[in-house]
């Protein structure tokens, strides 16, 4: 079963609610960058989110950055979605080992921290990018995307991530979903979502072995959701030497020509997929030169 995003809205057309399935792209993720259990849920939960908000842009040449800085020892935890919810991401520290919470899960609010912010960048691909930025409820991600939704953009919504980390180490199950109160909904809407909310359960527990449907039907299933698209999604990540030639360039030929001079190929890696680059001292000469121009 592919990774899948799908937008549904209740029969009465008052609550729009969003899900992922994202075990396969966070599993190819914890494999790339070679994360611990509690990096692995950080930056799993961290796509997912990032899957929902960017699978949202219109303009098919858009991204979403999702960043949180919350001045734990995780460092940054960034993911970056396209326009159709593909995504890729980092965590400062992949390695990090944190003890379970009393509770037995994952310490992803201790990781992340609180001392910081979720910043949002939408890019459209024309014009100036908007940048949101809210202070973190709880390092745990998913109230904080709630909080950013309700202060940013005025919207109404709960917001639930989960990623489950088998005994081996592999992502089990991951994903979660975005449901929005939208205009005109009655006072008591929000009372039935909380309830059913509650009753719908764990969304790592609901997806190992089900899949995103599973999560609209099992919150929404009273008002007769209907779905009105699905796609597949996946871990893309959209480096190429032609890109890194770009980023190298925009250092300027002053600090290129000082690369040059040490005579030693230079490596750059990707981030986002672990990828490297390596250029010859000839080759960052001719980066310099055209930089210059």
């Amino acid at each position: 079963m592919k990774d899948e995003i799908i937008h549904a809205v209740t029969g009465d057309g008052f609550i729009k609610m969003t899900a992922v399935s994202t075990r396969h792209l966070t599993e190819k993720a914890r494999r790339m960058h070679k994360t611990l259990p509690v990096a692995t849920a950080a930056l799993g939960r961290a796509l997912a989110a990032a899957s929902m908000l960017g699978d949202e842009i219109k303009s098919e040449n858009g991204s979403l950055t999702f960043q949180i800085n919350g001045g734990g020892p995780i460092g940054t935890v960034m993911a970056v979605s396209d326009s159709m919810g593909n995504v890729r991401g980092y965590v400062g520290e992949p390695a990090l080992d944190l003890p379970l919470r009393p509770d037995g899960k994952l310490n992803v609010g201790m990781a992340v921290g609180t001392d910081g912010r979720l910043t949002i960048i939408h890019d459209l691909g024309f014009g100036e990018p908007y940048v949101g930025s809210v202070k973190l409820v709880s390092g745990e991600i998913a109230e904080d995307v709630a909080a950013y939704l309700l202060e940013s953009q005025q919207v109404r919504s709960a917001c639930a991530l989960g990623v489950l980390v088998d005994t081996d180490q592999s992502v089990r199950s991951a994903g979660g979903y975005i449901i929005e109160l939208l205009p005109g909904a009655p006072d008591d809407a929000a009372d039935w979502l909380e309830e059913r909310i509650r009753a719908a359960g764990n969304v790592s527990a609901v997806l190992d072995g089900g899949k995103a449907a599973d999560l609209i039907y099992g919150v929404l299933g009273e008002r007769e959701p209907r779905i009105l698209e699905s796609h597949e999604i996946e871990y893309r990540c959209n480096c190429s030497r032609e890109r890194i030639i770009g980023v190298l360039a925009s250092l300027g030929a002053e600090d290129l020509r000082e690369i040059e001079e040490h005579g030693e190929n230079t490596e750059v890696r990707c981030h986002f997929c672990d990828a490297v680059y390596t250029f010859t001292p000839e080759e960052i000469k001719r980066i310099a030169e055209e930089a210059k121009k």
